[in-house]
């Protein structure tokens, strides 16, 4: 475990540093910091099971809002029939935000509820 959540701190300190340029920074950079802490945690024999459960509820509701939002996943899914969100943004397609987002969160709460369920 200590080998998965040291590759996963760093996956989450590469996340916040490329948001650092986002309008919302202040949100994304804060969301994966506090996944990268969750990890150090564990690397450190921290084991923090209800913190990672919170993050977790937290973040899936976030995702979840996302998802069901405008010009969220869903019409992303349904209205544009899932077309490449690997392009940059533009106003005309307000959704590769939003999916991207949702997408990062699903990446958190995984490693999160991987931490959660093994450290219980």
């Amino acid at each position: 475990m200590i080998l998965f959540n040291t590759i996963f701190a760093i996956i989450f300190i590469c996340f916040a540093y490329v948001n650092l340029n986002d309008p919302d920074a202040w949100l994304w950079v804060t969301i994966y910091l506090l996944g990268t802490f969750s990890c150090a945690t564990i690397i450190f024999a921290i084991y923090l099971p209800t913190f990672y459960l919170a993050l977790t509820v937290i973040y899936t509701v976030y995702a979840l809002f996302l998802f069901f939002s405008q010009d969220g996943v869903l019409t992303w899914l349904t209205k544009y029939n899932m077309p490449d969100i690997a392009a940059s943004m533009q106003v005309d397609k307000p959704w590769i935000e939003k999916t991207r987002e949702f997408f990062g969160l699903l990446i958190v709460c995984a490693v999160l509820l991987v931490n959660y369920l093994v450290y219980v």
